[in-house]
This record gives structure tokens, C-alpha cells and sequence, in this order.
């Protein structure tokens, strides 16, 4: 049991936190109309909870080298329960949000901790075992959060989403102290606050100045201020940085075109593999009739397709330079959506399975060797800092994601319907628009909604797979260097999240 008890422990807390980034995406609908919460309600409950993770993660990393990964990892574990269970209990939306960063929170101390806890415990073959076996957890985990919010949404109701994580929170609780030794960073090392607060008011401004934008309009006073508020945090940020002895991001790393174009196709990636995926299962559900478990089980062509397509990427091909699955993985991303981009009136979802598993086969490739290009991509000083910023970059990704393409489809349908019902309609009201507009017309406007977000989404992808091809260049091996298992993709990973 000690030999792979930290193995079961992190895997346990990084199953939960990454199946809480997607659980959410088919009880939409059901939370819209239990909490009688709008679009902008909906896409804060989706984004609320992924920035939150991606604004401190570096932070939280810096913390858990000075004052011990286990414990912080505990204390991320018991703020997650503590925030899912209000989750659960929440009577409106803005709670409802407000508890999700909570989550968000909890989840970042969790996520930073992971790997330099595996790190720590394993060495050579085990490490590689570890690492394989931590990789298919943390791609299952986003694969299975649609399939399981369903059934748990479609029985005993949305609020067991969040509930349900009770006790699996107590599991890994007492399996972690039980299990897991000790571990910290080097000494003299300090937790840039400041940098972690300009980046976390960066994200956290461009993503709400999207999200007004979808509601004000792009010219809009507050979609504006927000921009600019946004702006100055980021200059901030850089200004930071340049200073701290002990920086969230050493900026010399931007020098480097291949760690500025992995860093690229990471941001692509999460944001336009399933960025618009909130929407397709509200269109799903409230236009098609679909139940929250069929809405779920639609997903699985892009499941399953990503977990094979992945599996063989381990095992085949291992070593394959990185900029070609990136690149290649993106570029089949960025078709998959435009294939999907046919809905009309009369379209159900079997229109959208050919778009799926050609997403779910550049999944395959993408996940399992992003994280190991950012670490191949720096010195070996600068691993942990890699590991970190590419697990933020991802996470703030699939936020901006979920904003702009909702921001792309409510304006599409503004083209056929008034401003106010297309917003209803996008946030799950189709219901309480019957009366006002035929069922023809609700489904024109949403099909044509849909299908504007996934040509943006489409060309994203090509685009960042493009930019990927452009600028990353595979790193030859040092004169003596092993090229065995522990230093693949997945493998290189087993570093603290920050420098």
C-alpha cells in the first residue's frame, strides 16, 4: 500500500478537481432554471472555478515549497469539500459562482501540489510508471466530468454534483496523511504575492471584459474600463516580474520561441477543444429534448476517440518531435469544429459526431505531450516554472474559451432575435421563449449560433497549430543524455509547478 499509496492519493484529489472543471457542462440547463440564472450567470459558474485555478496555481505552488506540499495539498482538499458542499446548498447565482471560486481555490492548492509530491516519492522506472498512470487519470477526468454530471444531474438532481465530492474529499483526506511523506522546496525560496495578484486581476479583468461584451456590446463603458483594468494588471504583472528575486514567470522564458509557441497551442488547446461544448449541451437539451444523460453519453465519439488516440501516443510515439502532435493535434482540433459547423433547423447532434472524433483524435494527441514539450523547451533550473505556467495557461484557456465563443454565439443570434431572448435562449431558456417565438425560429437562431462560435473556434485552432509548426523546434538530447521512459513527455512533468 506505501509503495503506490501516493500514487492512489494524487491521483484520487487530481481526478476530482479536473472532473469538476467539465461535471458542470450538461446540468447547465438545470441550474438555469432552478436558480433562474442568466448566460453571464452560467458561463461565471463554468469560468469561476477554471480562473480561480489558473490565477494561483503559480501561487500556490511558491506557497506549498515553503510551507510543505502535503499540508497545503490537505488544506486545498478541505477548502474544495467545504466550497462543493456550498455549492450544493446555494439558493441563486451569484453564490453559486461566488462558492465556485472557492473551489477554484481549493483546486489550485491541490493541482500545484501533485506532481512535486509524485516527485518526491518515486525515482527512474517507478516515476515513469507513476507519471503514466497520473497522465490517463488527468485526461479521463475531463472526459468522464459530462457522462457523470448527467447521470448524477438526471437522478438525484444537480446539487449531487457537487455533493459528491464529499466524500471522496474525506477518502483522500485520510489516504494522504496516512500515505503520503512530507516534502518542500529548496530553502530561501518566497512566494511572490504580488505577482500572483496582478495575474490573477489580468485574468480575471480580460475574461469579465469578454463576458460584458457579450451583454454591453465590444464599445460598451464597462466592457471598456474592464479591458483597460485588465491591461494595466498585466503591466503590472510584467513590472513584477522583472523585479521579484523569486518570479511566478521568469520573462527571459519568452525569448524562446519554442516555449512561446508551446505556451501558444497549451492556451489554444483547452479553449478550443471544449470551449463551446457549455453550449452544444444546452442546445442539446432544451432545443432537442435531450435528458441530461444522453446530452452527456453525446460526448462519447470525443471521449474515446482522445483516450485511444492518447494511449497510442504513449506507446508509438514516444519520442516523436513535439511541434508535429501539437501542431498536427491542433490543426485536427480546429477541422473537427468547423467540421461541425453544418447545423441548421432541422439538425440533431449526429450532425456533429464527424467533428467530435476528429477533436477527440487531436485530444489524443495534444494532452499527454504539451506538458512535457513546455519542460523540454527551458533549462533544467526553469523546469518547474514550465510545469506550472503550462497547467495556468490551459486552465485560462478553456475560461477565455467559454467567454468568447459565448460572446460570438449570442451575436449571431442577435441577427434573428431580440437581444434580450438571445440571451435568453443561450442561457437555457428556451422554454419561457415558446410563447414569443416559434420552435423554428429558436432553433434557426441557435443552430446559427452554434455554428458561428465553431468556425471561430476552428480557425483558433488552425491558427495556434500553424503558429506551433512555426515556432517549436524539438531540442537535440545533450551528449550523454538518457532517452529512456523517464524522459519522455510525461515523465518530465514530475516538477514543482514554478521555479
Amino acid at each position: 500500500m506505501r509503495r503506490w499509496g501516493t500514487l492512489t492519493a494524487v491521483c484520487l484529489g487530481t481526478f476530482m478537481l479536473l472532473l469538476d472543471v467539465t461535471i458542470v457542462v450538461v446540468a447547465l440547463p438545470d441550474m438555469a432554471g432552478a436558480l433562474h440564472a442568466s448566460l453571464g450567470d452560467l458561463q461565471w459558474v463554468v469560468d469561476g472555478y477554471a480562473l480561480a485555478l489558473a490565477a494561483l496555481l503559480l501561487g500556490a505552488g511558491a506557497a506549498a515549497d515553503i510551507l510543505g506540499r502535503r499540508r497545503v495539498h490537505v488544506a486545498g482538499v478541505v477548502l474544495f469539500a467545504v466550497a462543493s458542499l456550498l455549492c450544493g446548498l446555494t439558493s441563486g447565482p451569484e453564490l453559486l459562482v461566488a462558492a465556485r471560486a472557492l473551489q477554484g481555490v481549493g483546486a489550485a492548492a491541490m493541482f500545484a501540489t501533485t506532481l512535486p509530491l509524485l516527485g518526491s516519492v518515486y525515482q527512474g522506472q517507478q516515476r515513469s510508471v507513476a507519471l503514466g498512470v497520473w497522465g490517463a487519470v488527468s485526461g479521463g477526468a475531463a472526459a468522464v466530468g459530462p457522462i457523470l454530471g448527467g447521470l448524477l444531474a438526471e437522478g438525484p438532481g444537480w446539487r449531487w454534483i457537487f455533493f459528491v465530492n464529499l466524500p471522496v474529499s474525506v477518502v483522500e483526506v485520510w489516504l494522504t496523511l496516512r500515505v503520503v511523506p512530507e516534502s518542500r522546496g529548496p530553502r530561501g525560496m518566497r512566494v511572490d504575492w504580488a505577482g500572483t495578484a496582478a495575474f490573477a486581476a489580468f485574468a480575471g479583468g480580460v475574461t469579465y471584459a469578454v463576458v460584458r461584451a457579450g451583454e454591453d456590446g465590444w464599445t460598451a463603458p464597462a466592457t471598456l474600463t474592464s479591458f483597460g483594468c485588465a491591461a494595466l494588471a498585466l503591466l503590472v504583472f510584467v513590472l513584477v516580474e522583472r523585479r521579484a528575486a523569486h518570479p511566478l514567470l521568469d520573462l527571459a522564458l519568452l525569448r524562446r520561441r519554442t516555449f512561446v509557441g508551446v505556451m501558444a497551442g497549451a492556451f489554444a488547446f483547452n479553449g478550443v477543444a471544449f470551449g463551446v461544448t457549455p453550449y452544444v449541451s444546452i442546445w442539446m437539451q432544451t432545443l432537442l429534448g435531450m435528458s441530461p444523460v444522453r446530452g452527456g453519453l453525446t460526448l462519447l465519439p470525443l471521449t474515446v476517440a482522445a483516450m485511444i488516440v492518447a494511449v497510442l501516443v504513449g506507446k508509438l510515439l514516444h519520442g516523436a518531435p513535439t511541434r508535429l502532435t501539437i501542431g498536427g493535434g491542433l490543426l485536427l482540433i480546429g477541422a473537427g469544429n468547423l467540421c461541425q459547423a453544418v447545423l441548421d433547423t432541422g439538425s440533431g447532434w449526429a450532425a456533429l459526431v464527424p467533428g467530435f472524433v476528429l477533436v477527440g483524435v487531436g485530444t489524443g494527441f495534444v494532452s499527454p505531450t504539451v506538458g512535457g514539450a513546455a519542460l523540454a523547451a527551458v533549462p533544467p533550473e526553469r523546469s518547474g516554472m514550465a510545469g506550472g505556467a503550462v497547467n495556468t495557461v490551459r486552465q485560462l484557456g478553456y475560461a477565455l474559451g467559454v467567454a468568447v465563443f459565448g460572446t460570438v454565439l449570442t451575436s449571431r443570434m442577435d441577427g434573428s432575435l431580440p437581444h434580450g431572448a438571445a440571451h435568453a435562449l443561450a442561457g437555457g431558456g428556451a422554454g419561457a421563449l415558446h410563447g414569443a417565438f416559434p420552435d423554428h425560429v429558436l432553433r434557426e437562431a441557435f443552430a446559427s449560433g452554434l455554428d458561428g462560435a465553431l468556425v471561430v473556434s476552428g480557425l483558433t485552432g488552425i491558427a495556434a497549430g500553424c503558429l506551433v509548426l512555426l515556432l517549436v523546434r524539438t531540442p537535440r538530447p545533450a551528449a550523454g543524455q538518457a532517452a529512456g521512459p523517464a524522459a519522455g513527455p510525461v515523465a518530465e512533468k514530475a516538477v514543482a509547478p514554478r521555479g
